[in-house]
């Protein structure tokens, strides 16, 4: 996450392509704490890997904009939304269990056990 002074903060795509194939995930934070700096970096690594050119992370700093919490019906933070594609899906955590966290946005069926 960068220090920008911003408390809402966008990262884009670097390729464009149909919206319909665009991932929409809003990463709810507060602060700069160590698990809102891990949870982002763990998101980017994820994206990269995985939906290289085909997301949108929405950074979100509840210190700044606690109101926004409730619409989304956010409890704990940080906590990963998937908004695209549906169903709405929810991931607590600093998402370092890379397989918990591609199984829970599904991009990786769980495993049997």
């Amino acid at each position: 996450m960068k220090r920008s002074g911003k408390s809402v903060e966008r990262v884009e795509p670097m390729e464009t392509r149909d919206e319909s194939e665009i991932w929409s995930l809003r990463l709810y934070v507060a602060g700069q704490t160590p698990k809102s700096i891990a949870a982002f970096t763990n998101l980017k690594k994820l994206c990269e890997e995985h939906l290289a050119g085909r997301y949108r992370i929405e950074v979100i700093d509840l210190l700044q904009h606690p109101q926004l919490a409730e619409g989304d019906q956010i409890l704990a933070i940080p906590t990963l939304l998937r908004r695209l594609p549906e169903p709405l899906r929810k991931i607590v955590g600093d998402l370092r269990n890379t397989e918990r966290t591609l199984a829970g946005l599904h991009l990786r069926p769980t495993k049997s056990m």
